[in-house]
């Protein structure tokens, strides 16, 4: 396997920076997500974006998504728009 260039290297170590707009629900769904988690920002979009393509990746392949409440056992069909 060949070696990586050193600026491929110095990118990853830093990631990739966005800046996003968010609407008023999302942002404060992020405060709700911060207070709750006490994680950062961006933990909180890296997570999102990984969770967003574990989702889509499953969809695309024809699965469905279900929620599942560990009290009950009752079973709810997640939708993604």
């Amino acid at each position: 396997m060949a070696a990586s260039p050193a600026g491929d290297a110095a990118w990853s170590a830093q990631g990739e920076r966005i800046t996003v707009a968010l609407i008023p629900s999302a942002q404060d769904d992020l405060r709700r997500l911060q207070e709750r988690t006490k994680l950062s920002k961006t933990d909180l979009a890296s997570q999102a974006i990984t969770s967003y393509q574990f989702f889509d990746a499953h969809l695309q392949a024809g699965h469905d998504v279900i929620v599942r409440d560990r009290r009950t056992g009752a079973v709810q069909l997640a939708r993604f728009l």
